[in-house]
Formats: C-alpha cells, sequence, structure tokens
C-alpha cells in the first residue's frame, strides 16, 4: 500500500512538473540554442511588445501589393504581357520583402504564374538557366572550392601568423590577406565560410575579449568592402550586369571593372581597419596590446609550395589573364570560368573530385538567381520598362534638371540604403536595377555608370547581421563573435564615410578614367 502512494505521489509530482514545463514553454518558448536564434528572440520579444507597430518593410511589401493589383487599371498603351510581368514582379518583390518564404521558390513560382497567366511563354523559364550569370556563378563556386582543397587557403593562414608580431600586424595582414578572395571567390557567404576556420586559427594569439570581437568584425566587413574590387565579388553584380546588357546591349568588361572597383575597394577595406580598431581600443589601449607570440610560430618558414597548390595557382593565373584580356579572345568571362572549373577536376589534376565540386555549389542560390535574372529580363522584353520610361518622364524631368552632384547622391543613397529594407544583397539587385535603369534612360544617363555605382552603393550592408550572410556566420560563431549593438554603432560610423570616399572617386579617380553619369 506504501509503494502505491508512493508510486502515485510520484506520478503526481511527474505531471505537475510536465505541466509546469508545458506552461514555460507557452510562455517564453524554448531557448534559442545559437546566437542568431537568440537574437530573432529578442527581436520577436520586442515585436510582440509594440503589436500596433508596423514596419517599413511591411509597408513597403503591401505597397507593391497594392500597386500589381492596380496594374490591370492603367491607362492604355501597356500590353497585356506587361501588365502580366508587372504584376508577377511586384507581387514577388513584396513576398521577398514581407515574407520568410525562401527567396528562390517564390522566384521559381513567379516565373510559373507568368506562364500560366499567358504572360510569357514556357521558354523563359527553360532559358533562365542558359543566362551566362548562372554558369559564371556555378565556375566560381568550383574554383572556391579549389582554393581550399589545394591548400591556399591555409597557406594565407600561415602567412598571416608568420607577420603577426602583435594585434595591429595581425589585423593589418588579415585586411591585405582577404583582398584577393573576392576575385576567385563569388560569393560573400562562400568567402566567409572559407576564411572562418583561418580566423579561429589567427584568434587563439589574442588574450583580450575586445581583440576577438574586433577580429570577428573586421574580417566580414573586409569581406563586404572587397566585394567591389572585382565582377565576381558578388552575384548581385552579375544580376545588374546581365539586366544591363538586357537593357541597353552594353556590358562592363571584367578588366573596367577591376580598374574602377579594385582601389575603391582597398580604400574602404583600410578605413574600415582604422575605424574598427578604433572603436574597439577605446578606452581600452593596454589590453589591446596584450597579445601571444609563440616562438615557434615565429621560427618556422614558408613551406615549400605543394603540387595541387601550384597546380592552383597556375590555373587560377591563367582564368585571370584570360578574364583580362576577353576583348582579345572574344570568350566571355563564364565559359572562361567553367574551363577553370573543367580543369581543376580534370583528370590528372583532380584538386577538386566531379563529386566535391557539385557539392560546393550553393544549387539554391543558383536557382534564385537564374529566375530572378528572367523575371528582370522579361520586364524589359514585354517593353514594360520603356512604357515606365514614357510615363516617368514628366515627373523625373525637374531631377534632370539637378545638378550632377545632387543626382549623384540620390543614386548612391538608394543604394547604400537598400541593406535597411531588403537583407538579401542578391534581390536588391533584382528590385532595385531595372528601376535605376529606367531612370538613366529617362534622363539621358549612362547607363553602365548608373548600374555600377548601384551595384557598388548596394555592397555596404553592414548595419544589422541579417543585413549579409558574411556578417551571420561570425555573429553566430560561438568561439569568435561580436555583438549587434556593436556593429549598429560601427555602421553609423562607417556608413557616412562610405558615401563621402564613393563621392570623393567618382569626382576624382573614377572621372579621369572614364566614368561620368554623362558622356
Amino acid at each position: 500500500m506504501d509503494s502505491g502512494l508512493c508510486g502515485n505521489n510520484i506520478a503526481a509530482n511527474e505531471d505537475r512538473l510536465s505541466n509546469r514545463g508545458a506552461d514555460l514553454q507557452e510562455g517564453i518558448g524554448m531557448m534559442p540554442y545559437s546566437r542568431v536564434d537568440r537574437y530573432h528572440s529578442q527581436v520577436q520579444t520586442k515585436k510582440q511588445e509594440h503589436t500596433m507597430t508596423v514596419s517599413r518593410r511591411q509597408l513597403f511589401a503591401a505597397g507593391c501589393a497594392l500597386a500589381a493589383c492596380a496594374i490591370f487599371f492603367l491607362p492604355e498603351g501597356l500590353a497585356y504581357e506587361g501588365k502580366i510581368a508587372l504584376l508577377v514582379f511586384l507581387l514577388s518583390m513584396a513576398m521577398w520583402i514581407g515574407t520568410t518564404l525562401p527567396a528562390g521558390y517564390v522566384a521559381i513560382c513567379a516565373l510559373a504564374a507568368t506562364i500560366l497567366l499567358k504572360g510569357a511563354e514556357p521558354e523563359l523559364l527553360y532559358q533562365s538557366l542558359s543566362a551566362e550569370v548562372v554558369w559564371l556563378m556555378i565556375g566560381s563556386y568550383v574554383l572556391g572550392e579549389g582554393v581550399k582543397q589545394s591548400g591556399l587557403a591555409g597557406r594565407m593562414s600561415a602567412g598571416v601568423l608568420r607577420r603577426a608580431q602583435n594585434p595591429d600586424k595581425l589585423f593589418f595582414w588579415t585586411m591585405l590577406a582577404l583582398q584577393p578572395l573576392a576575385f576567385f571567390i563569388p560569393s560573400t557567404s562562400g568567402r566567409a565560410a572559407l576564411t572562418l576556420p583561418i580566423v579561429k586559427n589567427l584568434s587563439v594569439r589574442l588574450k583580450e575579449k575586445n581583440q576577438k570581437q574586433a577580429l570577428a568584425v573586421l574580417v566580414p566587413s573586409v569581406i563586404l568592402m572587397t566585394t567591389s574590387a572585382s565582377l565576381i565579388g558578388a552575384g548581385s553584380h552579375l544580376i545588374g550586369l546581365q539586366l544591363l546588357k538586357e537593357a541597353t546591349g552594353e556590358g562592363i568588361s571584367y578588366l573596367k571593372w577591376v580598374l574602377w572597383g579594385a582601389p575603391f575597394a582597398l580604400a574602404m577595406s583600410m578605413i574600415a581597419f582604422a575605424v574598427i580598431k578604433g572603436y574597439f581600443t577605446k578606452g581600452k589601449s593596454q589590453s589591446w596590446k596584450a597579445f601571444k607570440e609563440p616562438a615557434s610560430v615565429q621560427a618556422d618558414s614558408p613551406a615549400p609550395y605543394s603540387k595541387n597548390e601550384k597546380k592552383a595557382l597556375y590555373i587560377i593565373g591563367g582564368l585571370v589573364i584570360l578574364w583580362m584580356s576577353e576583348s582579345i579572345h572574344g570568350f566571355d568571362i563564364a565559359f572562361i570560368t567553367i574551363l577553370g572549373a573543367a580543369a581543376l577536376m580534370a583528370p590528372g589534376v583532380e584538386i577538386v573530385s566531379w563529386k566535391d565540386g557539385v557539392k560546393s555549389v550553393s544549387w539554391s542560390l543558383i536557382l534564385f538567381v537564374a529566375a530572378a535574372s528572367a523575371l528582370g529580363t522579361n520586364l524589359v522584353r514585354t517593353g514594360a520598362v520603356d512604357w515606365g520610361s514614357g510615363k516617368l518622364f514628366q515627373s523625373l524631368e525637374l531631377i534632370g534638371n539637378f545638378p550632377e552632384w545632387l543626382v549623384l547622391m540620390v543614386i548612391l543613397l538608394v543604394g547604400v540604403t537598400s541593406h535597411l529594407y531588403i537583407t538579401s544583397h542578391t534581390t536588391r539587385a533584382v528590385v532595385m536595377i531595372p528601376s535605376l535603369l529606367l531612370l538613366s534612360e529617362t534622363l539621358g544617363m549612362d547607363a553602365g555608370t548608373v548600374v555600377f555605382l548601384s551595384l557598388v552603393g548596394m555592397n555596404y550592408c553592414m548595419t544589422f547581421p541579417v543585413s549579409s550572410k558574411a556578417l551571420l556566420v561570425y555573429f553566430e560563431e560561438e568561439e569568435i563573435n561580436y555583438q549587434a549593438g556593436d556593429l549598429l554603432r560601427l555602421s553609423l560610423i562607417l556608413m557616412p564615410i562610405y558615401l563621402f570616399v564613393m563621392i570623393l572617386f567618382y569626382f576624382t579617380y573614377w572621372r579621369w578614367t572614364g566614368m561620368g553619369l554623362w558622356v
């Protein structure tokens, strides 16, 4: 009887504990495990405290949806196919911005809806995968995997360690070592993922928390700044140039992009290095000097290049030469990149196996880029862009009378602030570039200049961890990370500097090398 009573008491206690656990789960939810989860949990809590507040993203998404629904009530002048193109594009934009649905899924469904509504032929979907940008990104992902598996990435880490005699030198050489990655790794998130194990290895020499936080902010910041150095530095560049080519038949060569973008990227990287160092050393100059300096690392000399490293260097060096001489041999960048990827996986070379090469490609991003580019292309093919140009000419005529510096400021502000309401780098290009091409056509501006300035402006996305996947990679890392508040305060300093440096470059170096809004 006692044992039965004891069993009943135990069962009752278990029930009470279970109910308390359920109540706790209902009241506060399950505790998030990662820093990203905790960050989103805090954001969600704040949203629940202000239930009547409507975010700007929601307002923008609702406006896009209403604008899309109003298209069929517009005056004559736009063909049915053009109305469908605008309708689907605006609704897609609303879904990208206002929902958490996968961007690639939304883009593919948008293409399917366009075809179902007889706004385009099925070839629009099929041909989307034949775009130059798609194959360029596929090849670039394989190149990045080749750099990793060949051992070149590990050599870069060792090279930084040999030169790092104090925290300042460690940070400076890390910043310089990140510069060339934008020339053969096409994704900011890919570069962040590649550098994370290297950075964790470097961080063991840092003693203080503020040093490790500074390194965790510096690396993704420089990755974002160096994006502007290369044509393949980000998928948004490739999408923007694809839309430019569809709209005007023109483009920006690999060499011209490097000529314009590389000096700006290096300048902004050095400025970011100085600002981040100053921010984290303020009032902590003594702790900043703390440094572990193992004698064994200093004494080590560079190991001879392995066969795989030499093969990778030869292939990458050959690719860079071919990219820069596109006007001579006539083969486009995408085709050359695929040749390089094939060379890395070729029998006898096999730096990357076929299986690893295929696995290295972010296929979800590839599908999104293909479908989103097709949506933008369809706007041009159906005459929607031309129709919009005619309708908006009178309202934009006033802007055309503004001085050049003011027009430049408007374009740059649109690009630099776009990350505040469109978190995806690629989506920003898909959403913004068609409108900016329309603006350039209406005002008689050089479309290539407008697209370049806009894309470089969009490369700034440092305000929140969710603004860039490169930032998220380091934000959620437990061993070496930073605080969201520090990132926001740094952005308040760097954003106006970024704008000022772009304006300075435009009226000096870029103007001297042939760039101009009106040429």
